[in-house]
Parts: structure tokens; C-alpha cells; sequence
């Protein structure tokens, strides 16, 4: 079995990626080891807490014991299904502060600052505001990704961002425009009621043209000949067989299972697979390190008044919003809930946004636990820009053992000041007078929790991660020693080897990862196509012009 090219991992990068390469006249084969993405769990926007729980889109991953956490193994979801992770997320879509990229710039990653990046922002959205506001000069109309707002008829949502504009913060009409910084609508990749996954945007065209073959099975490695990937090792049916790739094999698994298929094929730091008994094909220290995540915890307030969604939270509530779904694809099934967002500076002198707020109206977790209190809403907060550094490792040769992961979780004096900061801002806007008709008593972390020393003690109880594992293969000049990737993903010290996932990024950026994933995925099949990028789009951003002196 063979093709020009090989992906391996169909989530967001990997069906971007073989979306363009089809379109592109080639031949494709996607080897993805989960399932299908049909059932109304994955497919409706209000069911998002079960997908990620479920081990059948799930892989399933837990990090080792956090030492700054309590020593708690933090859940590390990601997607085992066509789609990948964009069929099991919150659906919310940030492209990232313009910094970011500059950043990435700036690390070496030459080719991906924000006036590089933002054209093909561009070619991969088709956006509709929802009739509320935006900036339709810096997006996109006819991309293959649907990007939209939701109803934002909820009293709760709209509470929120007037309690911002009380605070003394601005008001963005489009935080993915011009402007990041400030409150305003949140958007997701939702279209008519409905998930819109990187597989539904790209990888489902891209099989209708007859290009693309998907291959269900587990790599096992990629098999590298004379320092070349050549094809990739795959169990499938109790069988293991190699598939060729003709041109190049491109590792889009995840940035905790592409370091982990690195260092299986003998791409990694030397001494630690020679511990593993595998032979070195390309000594690269830098597998495998640089992992960074976003950390958030949940400040939940009580509500006087029935208007959170708490009203839908038992048995004959979730039957009358499935149902409403099922049939019409309306209703509040038909949204992520995640309708209005902030994204703040937690002091002056930081020249961008490093807190992120996205608002719940209701009070309730990630695993679909609600609070037994009844009616509350909620903020997630938690910094954008960790100096905290994790890595992936091997735990075994053994290809069907998971790697050890460690996130190291709050290991830089930094995170502990920026969450503390970001716990009392939003307490701050939560206690705005837009809020008071509704405002009860603080659930979590309650009135009494108040000094540095008992904030410490509830973050290290409760945070949690936002599920945005990336860095562990970074993007940098090649001749960087921790560099993995070349700014066009070749793997440097072999050929024929592409990575087209988060695992590229060279740091974390602001706000929920699934579109910088996908615009990985997309920007990278142009480099794979030898073309040259699209035009740079010059347009300034927005920056607070006394961020030097003001918080907000």
C-alpha cells in the first residue's frame, strides 16, 4: 500500500494538511487510529463535556503525579477519532494574539510572524458574526472552516460584558479581528447547530475527490531508511504491515503522540532512546521537551434569579434540549454555551493580554459535573503565557504504551502571581453592578479564600488544565540544537519527514489551540507543495497604548 504522501493523525493539522494536498491533485493516505465522529454526542455543540470523557474518542491520557499540584495526575485528553481533538473540544475558536506569531518569529520561526500567518487566517475561515459586530476586514468568507457566534440571549452573557466595560476594561467587537484585548462575543466552529470539525472542513471533501484513503490502525513507528522516512510502520487487524509514502511522511499525532513516534523511529534525544534499546537515527534533545499547556480554574458564583442553564440540568431537561437538537438543531444544544470572553492584562507593563476569562452561564465542569447548588454562572481564568516547562517521554519501546507526561504545572514563581491576579479580577467584574440582579454568594473558591497563601492552596486543589498540550517538536532555525522542525516542518537532521501539528509551536498562544493546529496544518501543505506563501497582510493590531503604565 502506498501514496505520494502518508499522514499520520487525522485531527487538526492532519486533515488540514490533506485537505490542501488533495485539492492539490495528490495522493493521500491519512492513517487515524479512532473511529468515526457520527453520533449526536460528538455532533451536538451543548454535549461537549461527554466526547472528552469517553474512551472511545478519547486516548485517554493522564500526566504524571503534578508536584506543585497536590501531586494529582492531570487528565490529558485528546481526540482518538476523525478529527482529532476538533471533534471532542469546546468548539472555540482563537486564532491567538498577533504577538504570538511575532514571537514565533522571533524564536526562529522565520515565515510564521502575524502578517505571515494572518492571510491564511483568511483562506481557512468562513465567518459569520451572527449580526453581532466584528471586523470583517481582518476575516475570512470562504474558507472550508465555519466560524460563528452564538445567540447570546442568555441575560448571564450579556451581564458579563457589560460588568467588563464597569470595570474600567475595553469592549471588542472582534477579539480574532483588530483587537484581542478587552470583553466581547466568543466564537466557535459551529455551523447551523452543529460541530464543525477540521474533518468535516477538509478531510470529508478531500475523500469525495477520490485522493485521499484513510487507513484505520495504530503507527507504530516510521520506518527510516539511510536517514530518510520512507514509510510508516501500522497494526491494523491484528497485522502489521508498512505503508510507503512515495514523497514524505507527515506526522500530525498530537503534541504528545508526535514526539513519542519521533522517538520510536530514532528521532530524539540519543541517551534517552539508547535507554529504550533504540537505535539513533537523528540525535534531536529537543523531542519531546518544550511542553507547555494552559492551566484554568473555575470561579462559580450563585444566581438569585432561575436564568443559568442550570434549568436544563436533570433528566426531563437534558431529554427536551436533545430532542429540540435532534429535530431542529436549535435551541441550547445548538450551542458550546461559550458565548461571551475577555482576554485581560493581569497588570500594567505586559504589552498583551496573558489572562483569558471564558464565561459559563451555569456552574458546572469540564467532566458535565453541575454544582449541587443549583443556579450559578461561571468564569474559567487562568494564564496565557506559562514559563512553566513540561516534556514527553518514552515510558517503554513498546509502541502501544503511553508516554510519560509531565507538565511540571506552576514550577515558575510567575504562574502562581499571574493566577492569583487573575482570581481577583474576576471577582472584581463579577462584583460590577450589571451582575448585582443575579449576583448570590461565591461558590468557588468561596468569600473566605481571600490571601495569597489560601489562593495558593485552592489552585493547587483545583486547577485544572484547559486541554492545550503543544511545543514538544518546536519550529526553529536549523541550526538550533532544540529546534526540531525547520519554519517549513522538516524534521532536521533527516528527509522526507514533515510535523503538521501543535506540537510545532515554539510557545503557547493566547487563548483554546484548535486554530493555530489547524492553521499549521493548512500553511504547512503550501510549504509540502513547494508554493510560495500567500501575500503578508501589514495590518497593525490593536495594543493598549498605556499598557506600560496601566492594567487596563
Amino acid at each position: 500500500m502506498q501514496a505520494e504522501y502518508v499522514i499520520i493523525g487525522a485531527g487538526s493539522g492532519g486533515c488540514a494538511m490533506a485537505g490542501r494536498l488533495a485539492e492539490a491533485g495528490r495522493k493521500v493516505i491519512v492513517i487515524e487510529h479512532g473511529g468515526t465522529d457520527a453520533g449526536p454526542l460528538i455532533q451536538m455543540p451543548g454535549a461537549l463535556s461527554y466526547p472528552m470523557n469517553m474512551k472511545r474518542y478519547d486516548w485517554g491520557f493522564r500526566s504524571e503525579p503534578e508536584a506543585e499540584l497536590n501531586g494529582r495526575r492531570m487528565a490529558t485528553p485528546r481526540g482518538k477519532v476523525l478529527g482529532g481533538s476538533s471533534s471532542i473540544n469546546g468548539m472555540v475558536y482563537v486564532r491567538g494574539h498577533a504577538k504570538d506569531f511575532d514571537t514565533w518569529e522571533e524564536m526562529g520561526a522565520t515565515g510564521w510572524g502575524y502578517a505571515d500567518v494572518a492571510p491564511y487566517y483568511k483562506r481557512i475561515e468562513s465567518w459569520d458574526s451572527g449580526g453581532h459586530g466584528g471586523d470583517a476586514d481582518w476575516r475570512g468568507k470562504g474558507g472550508p472552516l465555519h466560524v460563528s457566534r452564538g445567540k447570546r440571549d442568555n441575560p448571564l452573557v450579556r451581564a458579563f460584558v457589560e460588568a467588563g466595560a464597569q470595570a474600567g476594561y475595553d469592549v471588542t467587537p472582534d477579539y480574532n479581528g483588530e483587537k484581542q484585548e478587552g470583553f466581547g462575543p466568543f466564537e466557535a466552529t459551529i455551523h447551523k447547530g452543529e460541530r464543525w470539525s477540521a474533518y468535516k472542513a477538509y478531510l470529508k471533501p478531500a475523500l469525495a475527490t477520490g485522493n485521499v484513503e484513510i487507513v484505520r490502525g495504530l503507527a507504530r513507528r516510521i520506518v527510516m531508511r539511510e536517514g530518510r522516512a520512507v514509510g510508516v510502520e501500522v497494526e491494523r487487524r491484528g497485522r502489521i504491515e508498512v505503508i510507503m509514502a512515495l514523497e514524505e511522511v507527515i506526522l500530525a499525532a498530537s503534541s504528545i503522540n508526535s514526539p513519542k513516534l519521533l522517538m520510536l523511529s530514532g528521532i530524539g534525544p540519543a541517551a534517552h532512546l539508547a535507554e529504550h534499546g533504540i537505535e539513533v537515527v537523528a540525535d534531536r534533545p529537543g523531542v519531546g521537551a518544550n511542553l507547555q499547556d494552559h492551566l484554568e480554574l473555575y470561579i462559580q458564583q450563585a444566581a438569585t434569579q432561575p436564568v443559568s442553564l442550570f434549568k436544563y440540568w436533570n433528566l426531563f431537561g437534558k431529554g427536551l434540549v436533545g430532542a429540540q437538537w435532534l429535530f431542529t438543531r436549535t435551541g441550547p444544544g445548538a450551542s458550546n454555551q461559550f458565548e461571551s470572553c475577555a482576554f485581560i492584562r493581569s497588570r500594567a507593563g505586559i504589552e498583551y493580554p496573558d489572562l483569558q476569562i471564558h464565561f459559563l452561564p451555569i456552574a458546572v465542569r469540564y467532566d458535565g459535573q453541575a454544582a449541587a447548588e443549583g443556579h450559578g454562572f461561571q468564569a474559567h481564568v487562568g494564564p496565557m503565557r506559562s514559563k512553566s516547562r513540561g516534556s514527553v517521554t518514552l515510558r517503554s519501546a513498546d509502541p502501544a504504551d503511553a508516554p510519560v507526561i509531565r507538565f511540571n504545572y506552576m514550577t515558575h514563581p510567575d504562574d502562581w502571581t499571574e493566577f492569583r491576579a487573575g482570581i481577583r479580577l474576576v471577582r472584581e467584574v463579577f462584583a460590577q453592578e450589571a451582575f448585582a440582579p443575579y449576583r448570590g454568594h461565591e461558590i468557588q473558591p468561596g468569600d473566605a479564600v481571600q490571601s495569597d497563601a489560601a489562593l495558593d492552596a485552592f489552585i493547587r486543589a483545583h486547577a485544572e488544565s484547559a486541554y492545550h498540550p503543544c511545543g514538544t517538536c518546536r519550529m526553529g532555525r536549523a541550526d538550533d540544537p532544540m529546534a526540531v522542525v525547520d519554519p517549513e516542518g522538516r524534521v532536521i537532521g533527516v528527509e522526507g519527514l514533515r510535523v503538521a501539528d501543535s506540537s510545532v509551536f515554539p510557545q503557547i498562544t493566547n487563548g483554546n489551540l484548535n486554530a493555530p493546529s489547524i492553521l499549521v496544518g493548512d500553511k504547512m501543505a503550501d510549504h509540502v507543495l513547494g508554493r510560495t506563501p500567500l501575500p503578508r497582510d501589514n495590518a497593525a493590531p490593536w495594543i493598549h497604548p498605556n499598557w506600560r503604565e496601566a492594567q487596563r
